[in-house]
């Protein structure tokens, strides 16, 4: 199995790749310029990347709950919960996939998050319905605490919650 390597992402070292990653797994998540990715790092609660044989791999940023962050799902969470992280993103290089980089960044933000906060909240779409995201949230004991629409009822999402 491939050795995976996690470090916190720099906002200006990293934001070439994270950019390039960001825009090639559009739609899963919403296009961002470089200059907002950079400013979503430097907000983050947690913002790291991942590398396999030297080659950045994925990328994982979650934000606590007082975050300058304008996203609707987190801002769900933050109507709903006082004491929680927000994992917003979370993208595996399409070569890097099946090789255990999304768990790996998860268990790494359980445990850095772990005391600091009560639970990891996320969102899985439902309207497109996404199973094997639902599936792979579940395995790693997350379970859903509502729904919403987004994209003007485009889409709908279901909001999940990991105790910490």
């Amino acid at each position: 199995m491939a050795e995976i390597i996690l470090k916190p992402l720099d906002p200006v070292d990293d934001v070439d790749w994270y950019f390039d990653l960001n825009e090639a797994c559009v739609p899963e998540v919403n296009s961002l310029p470089k200059a907002e990715l950079a400013r979503l790092i430097d907000a983050a609660a947690y913002a790291k990347g991942a590398w396999v044989d030297d080659l950045p791999a994925g990328v994982m940023v979650a934000f606590g709950p007082d975050a300058d962050y304008g996203s609707l799902n987190y801002a769900w969470f933050s109507r709903h919960y006082a004491d929680f992280v927000y994992m917003d993103r979370i993208m595996v290089h399409e070569r890097a996939r099946r090789l255990g980089v999304g768990r790996r960044l998860y268990e790494d933000l359980f445990a850095d998050m772990a005391g600091r906060y009560a639970f990891v909240g996320c969102e899985v779409n439902s309207r497109p319905p996404n199973p094997g995201s639902m599936a792979f949230h579940e395995g790693l004991g997350f379970r859903p605490v509502g729904e919403q629409e987004t994209e003007g009822g485009a889409k709908s999402v279901v909001l999940l919650r990991r105790d910490l």
